[in-house]
């Protein structure tokens, strides 16, 4: 069966136990990535809100772009220290202004242009800056087009890879080679690129299904994995960058 995204499933009302787990994994391994000391963060995530609001609870200072791919820009509401400014790019933005960004929810994968994107992203970190993003993988690009019998497409895979979704959008997918060379091609030092999970949707299941508690142990287990550069698993690939100062 094609592995559906949580992004699919916003909603619906409930999540299942595997998405319920793919979001614990991602905010644990947010937390452990953001800075030390307070910073200011910039929130590419598409303006959903969580990543912002945890970057803040951590004490940093968060400037959330809201949809980034929508033209116009203004200034919106200003919740709980997270500065939310609708715009298409990130011109509104000094050089060297930021101290990490956060490119969730696929971002780079929605934006087609992602070289494009991550320049941008580049332009505006501080020396020693980091980037954390997450984009759709190979497996799930291959995963969509043989679900659709775009078999020729599955051929393909050494160039950009496009894919149509049945609802008639558009995902750009990446292998980790692919990833590495769009955040070093902009001068960012990669740090490591890794699935998002590794464990199982099935694994997962069964295991919360028999112990509702093993939450906190399947979440400490997934990022004790090290599954650098493995792009036979997960449907989603996370990178960290850095760039030099």
């Amino acid at each position: 069966m094609l592995p559906i995204p949580a992004e699919e499933l916003n909603g619906t009302g409930t999540l299942g136990p595997y998405w319920n787990f793919y979001r614990a994994v991602a905010a644990e391994q947010l937390d452990r990535w953001l800075p030390a000391r307070p910073s200011v963060v910039l929130d590419l995530s598409g303006g959903g809100g969580q990543w912002a609001a945890q970057a803040a609870k951590s004490g940093h200072r968060v400037i959330e772009v809201i949809d980034f791919r929508l033209a116009g820009r203004a200034t919106l509401r200003d919740p709980d220290g997270v500065r939310q400014i609708r715009a298409d790019d990130l011109g509104f933005l000094p050089d060297e202004s930021v101290d990490a960004v956060v490119a969730e929810e696929r971002a780079l994968s929605v934006e087609l242009m992602a070289e494009s994107a991550i320049g941008d992203v580049a332009r505006v970190l501080r020396p020693g800056g980091r980037a954390l993003v997450c984009v759709d993988s190979l497996v799930l690009g291959m995963a969509i087009l043989a679900e659709q019998n775009y078999w020729a497409h599955l051929r393909q895979t050494g160039e950009v890879m496009l894919v149509p979704w049945p609802d008639g959008s558009i995902t750009r997918c990446f292998t980790s080679a692919q990833l590495r060379e769009l955040l070093a091609g902009v001068g960012l030092e990669v740090e490591w690129v890794r699935p998002r999970t590794v464990l199982s949707p099935s694994t997962v299941d069964h295991v919360l299904a028999a112990d509702a508690q093993a939450m906190t142990w399947l979440v400490r287990t997934e990022l004790e994995a090290h599954p650098d550069d493995d792009d036979t698993v997960g449907i989603h690939l996370v990178a960290s960058a850095r760039k030099a100062g």
